[in-house]
């Protein structure tokens, strides 16, 4: 028996690998070098200029598939003026269902372009010219591009309304200040009067997770988290933990803001190992060509499953981002003689900083162990890693090996170590992948088919589903599994695990068994939760092909019931409908006046459609007619004269 501190053991796995740095660095506040603040700090708040600001969200933090790219200024509802930071010229605008909805961009003198979005309205000359040109292609969706002489604006001008349009969350304007290389840069630093900040990041957890068979937390393998005690702006763990190995670290913060109940990204982390500073981030800029790269920063299974970001203090072999300034990529925190005391500090862009301390104490690994009871399920399995860990509860009569099959072939184990009343078993899956395990509580079987490389082009194929991984489609090496069964007289395909991230899109062709008739009500679905996801698909004879950057369980629907057009409001000043669809989802809707094409803009969050009129003071009147179409073809259509 040893004693240490209580655990708790994470659900999570991930693939990780930590960096070690020979460079002998002394811990301080002041290690962090924030960028300093631009000398032409002239722009314009874009928001109630000179007003104290709400910010709901700021440069660089990790959202669930991206970086976020500028600051969220919080507004009181819709239809808030928006004003241009500076003088220059709207070089683009964009109107979208989905993304940044409503969209300006304004190219400045300084090479800089200012981007506001999530807009109500468009205003000035430049709104005029986008409605036409929207009523001119008889489009909902446009993206257009100007030339510096078209649409000049000035410093304060009005630009537009805020709003809530596009992938937006509630009413705020997202502001972004792009480089000419097209980068996203902070906008904090303009060093903006209205943004108050004097407050640190916030620490809740520290996770630790062995990297290897070989190592050990409180003498077990896996991914464990700890809650720690805070003291001002320091934090700690109270206990030593006891650790063997190569280790890897992530911390759960987030940074905060006065009179803002809003959660923020933390932009710069350092960490450092006794007098070796092994870690730094450093996030001032976003490339929008590597905004995937973010699930390499998280772990993603615990945000999958718990939706909580662990920024992961470590750097993968699929992490391509170049956010870490003279750190290479190799394996973990190595502990093996020597106590070892690991330092973070957490600083936003203000300068207010955190900072979180703990130590790992060296411990032999042991084939005895104090493990938590199990009850329930007689096993339990999990991939760590490149790892298979099999926990077996204890029988009462038997020997604890267990006995391994992988391509017909056995294999007998003994476990890697018991305690309580259950014993684990490490399996090296880059050795074997098992067919299935024989264990005194039963046999496991698993359902693994191959094992995918991440840094090359590979191409899977069976009797049941091909898939053709481009290369780098993965952020580490997987163990592809594949399920087939039937429910219903419905067939099912699950590849992959939906914990696994894909960074590229994945060609996969489903074979069917059943026999199909071949029609367009007859789509593809990915389960999502308790519902169902369209998946644009083609058929190719009997065989159906998609792309996608989602593991998951995939099947065929029919979907024959037609979308609903409820009204909530239809005369002469406006139209409005709330419009759904009970599957596929809607493809597309278009809405005419005696005749003439009307625009309507589509809110997908609320199913909100609504008309815009080319001319604000012309009333619509005649007969009205709306068309609303979902993916499967199946289309309802409201008349009714004004």
């Amino acid at each position: 028996m040893r004693s240490c501190w209580n655990l708790r053991l994470s659900e999570t796995f991930f693939y990780l690998f930590l960096s070690c740095s020979s460079a002998v660095a002394q811990f301080s506040p002041d290690k962090i070098i924030l960028p300093s603040p631009v000398a032409r700090s002239n722009y314009l708040f874009p928001i109630k200029p000179g007003n104290t600001a709400v910010i709901t969200g700021t440069m660089g933090e990790l959202r669930n598939t991206h970086f976020h790219a500028g600051l969220d200024i919080d507004t009181p509802g819709i239809g808030v003026p928006v004003v241009s930071a500076e003088d220059g010229y709207v070089s683009r605008a964009s109107a979208t269902t989905g993304g940044y909805g409503n969209v300006l961009y304004i190219t400045h003198p300084d090479g800089n372009t200012t981007v506001y979005a999530h807009l109500e309205q468009f205003k000035g000359a430049a709104g005029e010219y986008i409605r036409k040109e929207r009523y001119a292609r008889k489009v909902s969706e446009i993206d257009l591009e100007f030339k510096p002489n078209e649409f000049p604006v000035s410093k304060g001008e009005l630009i537009g309304l805020s709003g809530n349009t596009g992938g937006s969350g509630g009413p705020h304007l997202h502001f972004e200040v792009r480089n000419e290389s097209n980068e996203a840069i902070n906008p904090l630093i303009y060093e903006f009067a209205e943004v108050k900040d004097n407050l640190a990041p916030v620490v809740f957890k520290i996770a630790l997770k062995t990297l290897d068979e070989q190592s050990r937390i409180n003498d077990q393998f896996g991914r464990f988290e700890f809650s720690v005690v805070r003291n001002g702006n320091s934090y700690a763990l109270p206990h030593p933990i006891l650790a063997y190995g190569h280790i890897g670290v992530e911390v759960l913060a987030h940074d905060k803001m006065e009179n803002s109940s809003y959660r923020y990204g933390i932009n710069y982390i350092d960490m450092l190992v006794d007098s070796q500073h092994v870690f730094t981030q450093t996030i001032d800029k976003v490339n929008f060509g590597d905004t995937r790269q973010i699930l390499s920063l998280m772990d993603y299974k615990v945000l999958e499953l718990r939706g909580n970001r662990f920024n992961k203090l470590y750097i993968d072999d699929g992490n391509h981002l170049n956010y870490f300034p003279g750190v290479p990529k190799k394996k973990g925190i190595l502990v093996r003689e020597k106590e070892s005391t690991v330092r973070i500090q957490l600083k936003d862009y203000n300068g207010n900083s955190s900072n979180v301390h703990f130590t790992l104490r060296p411990t032999p690994v042991v084939a005895e162990t104090t493990l938590l009871p199990v009850s329930g399920k007689p096993f339990e399995a999990e991939i760590i890693e490149n790892t298979l860990r099999l926990s077996v509860k204890s029988c009462m009569e038997g020997s604890p090996e267990i006995v391994v099959w992988s391509r017909k072939k056995p294999v007998a184990l003994q476990p890697t170590y018991a305690g309580g009343n259950q014993s684990v078993y490490l399996i090296n899956l880059l050795s074997q992948l098992p067919d299935s395990i024989q264990t005194c509580q039963g046999t496991v079987p698993f359902d693994f088919h191959d094992q995918i490389p991440s840094n090359a082009e590979y191409k899977y194929y069976s009797d049941l589903v091909d898939i053709e991984f481009p290369r780098q489609a993965l952020y580490d090496t997987t163990f592809l599994s594949i399920v087939y069964d039937t429910l219903n007289q419905q067939e099912y395909f699950s590849i992959g695990q939906r914990t696994t991230p894909l960074y590229k899109n994945i060609s996969v062709t489903l074979k069917p068994k059943f026999e199909y008739f071949q029609s367009r009500d007859l789509g593809l679905y990915r389960k999502e939760g308790r519902g169902f996801a369209y998946v644009p698909s083609e058929w190719k004879n009997s065989w159906i092909q998609f792309s996608t950057r989602e593991f998951g369980t995939y099947t065929l629907m029919r979907d024959t019931v037609p979308p609903t057009i409820t009204k909530i409001g239809l005369s002469t000043a406006a139209a409005r409908f709330k419009i759904k669809d009970n599957l596929s989802g809607i493809a597309y809707f278009e809405a005419n006046i005696n005749g003439d094409w009307l625009l309507m803009v589509y809110d997908y969050k609320s199913g909100i459609l609504k008309s815009e009129k080319l001319e604000g003071t012309k009333p619509l009147t005649g007969d009205f007619e709306l068309k609303v179409v979902d993916y499967a073809g199946n289309e309802r259509i409201f008349k009714q004269k004004i």
